[in-house]
């Protein structure tokens, strides 16, 4: 038996049209798919994709593909699915290296990297890097060694979006249109990267979100913004496919219970029911 998890992403520090294609830096924060792959016969509740993982990781190391029907896999996730919180590339990469550490292998960043992309596009979160990642060809990889000190109150509507739906839409036109705004938040980040300015990042992250909302917007965007600017928190990101908001903040100079409160006499408690305080951590599979 072998056991691997994968964080969750409050959606993205940027995302959009940089260095010639979409791309993408995942917020990595403490919630987990933990997947465990051991013997046995095949468990009804796994979810498909899981299994797809499963079987290219033994054709990767030459092995036999029948031999998934002798392997069962297990997973338990605090991912809420279909909100942009990369819950799918955290089941799958999951997969990916419980099943190699099951069969006595390991899997580099880039070999899960390259496996996963063949079932889906897929998050930077599989690296312990803050990464500049091409999510559907894999091409492009710029890390950062960087792990900011940073809290996130993390909005979360009922609405949920299939991200293969997002990726069905024509979003060419919207990205180009915003590629001068993307830059310049790819700027910021790497200034912020540098520098570890937490505010930088947050400029950073709150641009890629305004250029975000001309392609799928988030309700009460303009409220939200005075809010960040009120309490001086550091900014805002977004779930670019999804529907999350996460707002940055320090638990040690930010008084969160008033944010809380103001969250409430806003309405925004009515497009954002529910609430979560969570923290960046470092990317990577565990």
């Amino acid at each position: 038996m072998a056991e691997a998890r994968c964080p969750a992403s409050c959606g993205e520090l940027i995302q959009g049209w940089v260095l010639g294609s979409e791309k993408l830096i995942s917020c990595p924060i403490n919630w987990f798919s933990t997947v465990e792959v051991c013997d046995g016969a095949p468990d009804a509740r796994e979810r498909p994709r899981m299994r797809d993982m499963l079987k290219r990781v033994l054709r990767h190391f030459d092995l036999p593909e029948e031999l998934h029907q002798m392997l069962r896999i297990r997973f338990d996730s605090t991912i809420p699915v279909a909100k942009g919180m990369a819950s799918s590339t955290a089941d799958i990469a999951a997969t990916a290296v419980a099943t190699a550490r099951h069969l006595n292998q390991r899997l580099t960043e880039q070999e899960i990297a390259d496996i996963c992309l063949q079932i889906e596009p897929t998050d930077s979160t599989i690296f312990s890097d803050l990464t500049l990642f091409d999510h559907n060809t894999g091409q492009t990889q710029i890390g950062h060694n960087w792990s900011p000190e940073l809290n996130i109150l993390i909005l979360e509507s009922e609405q949920q979006l299939i991200t293969a739906d997002y990726h069905r839409l024509d979003r060419r036109h919207a990205l180009l249109a915003n590629a001068g705004k993307l830059e310049q938040s790819w700027i910021y980040f790497q200034e912020a990267a540098r520098n570890n300015d937490i505010y930088k990042l947050g400029q950073a992250a709150t641009l890629s979100a305004e250029a975000s909302q001309n392609i799928l917007p988030k309700p009460a965007f303009d409220k939200l913004l005075k809010l960040i600017e009120t309490h001086d928190l550091y900014g805002l990101n977004v779930a670019h496919s999804g529907t999350v908001v996460g707002l940055f903040f320090n638990e040690n100079r930010h008084d969160i219970e008033r944010i809380s409160r103001e969250i409430n006499e806003m309405g925004l408690n009515k497009l954002y029911p529910y609430r979560h305080c969570s923290h960046m951590i470092t990317g990577g599979v565990r």
